[in-house]
Order: C-alpha cells, then structure tokens, then sequence
C-alpha cells in the first residue's frame, strides 16, 4: 500500500508513519510539507497512490484549492483530510468536495486508523461532530429539516423510499455514498452532469436533506438499502 501524506509538521508525519505500519506493515509513505511538494508527488506518484492523508494549511495553500485540485488531478484516489480545525462548515464544504474523511486531529490514533480502514474498504468516515451538528439543526433522516418546516411530509419508511426512487436514482444514490462527484457518477452511469443533478434533486427530495452530506448521513443510516 502506498500512501501521500501531506502535513507540514514533522512530529504528525512521524506519528501517522507509525500507526499506518499497523495497518500494513509493508506500507510505503510519500511525504509532502509544502503545496509544491504536494503537486510533485501527485505528478509523480499519483497512479500508484492509495490513499492521500491532507492537511489542509500548508504552505504555499490557499483556502481548500489544493483539496479541489486534487481532486480534479486524480479523481478516483481517496483522499482523507486531518485537520487541526473541528469548524463543523468546513468539515461540509470538504466532504461536498468529495472529501471521504475529516479527522480532527484532537482525536485518537485508533480512531484515524479505524476512519483509514473504513475509507479503504470503499465507505466514508463522517466524524460525529458533524452528525451531531445535522442532529442539533433538527435534521433526521426520514424527517423534514427546519427550513423546510413550513412543507410538512410524512416520514418516508424503507419501503416507501424504494417504491419513490428509479432505478437510476438508487445507482446515482450509491455512488454518492462513496464521494464520487457529480463528474465521476455521470461517467461511471454513461449520463450527463445534468442529469446526475436532477437525479441527485430526486434523492434529496426523498429523503428530505438538503446537501450531499446530509445524503450520505441518510445513507449510512439506511445500510440495507445500499
């Protein structure tokens, strides 16, 4: 397993070499301190990559534009970003990116190597904080968030949310749970952008969310169905 890890403080790059060699202990590590380090080993190493652990301020970085250049560089490679910040908007912004892990880096080696295990098997790692935050909003899968109040529904059972999604919409809805964007579900299904937005509008309408993320939180809670 080979895996770039990005994060411009050496006492972080050390402890993660550690607990990665848990995982596998044949593991091989590329290490990035800065953005141009970054865009060398993404150019160099980027086929042969399988997992990329990102922080998201380095030097050289501006805002989240080297997570969306990554993105757009190499598409179908994981990417799991560790972070000092706990901000629950950016955990969102990111994992719209299609970001398939935040680990705050307040939490334990364990949990970051059980987030790594879970993201390599092919799900996402939302951090609770983020879940809680959904909760706190008045959000539940099944249920109609606050902004919607005023536009009452009905809870929407198992049953009722296969018998309201097209076949289509269930492929467009797995694929999203695995933080494929909009470019790459298109590609993966032969439809166009469009009409992944249009399905995506189905889906969230469905499950009365808002977002990807309260999408794939829905999702997780609905393991059977996917």
């Amino acid at each position: 397993m080979k895996v770039l890890l990005a994060d411009d403080h050496r006492l972080i790059i050390e402890g993660v070499k550690l607990k990665l060699a848990e995982l596998d202990p044949a593991v091989e590590t590329v290490v990035a301190m800065n953005l141009e380090e970054l865009e060398q080993a993404i150019a160099v190493h980027g086929a042969s990559l399988d997992l990329v652990l990102l922080d998201i301020a380095m030097p050289g970085t501006q805002g989240h534009q080297h997570v969306a250049q990554l993105r757009a560089d190499v598409p179908t490679l994981p990417v799991i970003v560790l972070s000092g910040s706990e901000d629950v908007e950016l955990m969102r912004a990111l994992m719209d990116m299609g970001v398939l892990g935040f680990i705050p880096k307040a939490y334990s080696p364990d949990v970051m190597l059980s987030a790594i295990r879970l993201v390599l098997a092919g799900g996402i790692y939302i951090p609770p904080l983020l879940l809680a935050h959904a909760q706190a909003q008045g959000w539940q899968p099944g249920s109609t968030p606050p902004a919607a109040a005023s536009h009452s529904q009905p809870d929407i059972a198992l049953d009722g949310l296969r018998s309201l999604l097209t076949e289509r919409q269930v492929d467009v809805m797995r694929l999203l749970s695995q933080g494929k964007p909009n470019k790459l579900i298109a590609r993966d299904l032969g439809i166009s952008e469009g009409t992944v937005k249009i399905h995506l509008a189905a889906i969230f309408r469905a499950l009365n969310v808002r977002n990807r993320v309260e999408a794939v939180v829905a999702s997780r809670k609905l393991q059977g169905f996917l």
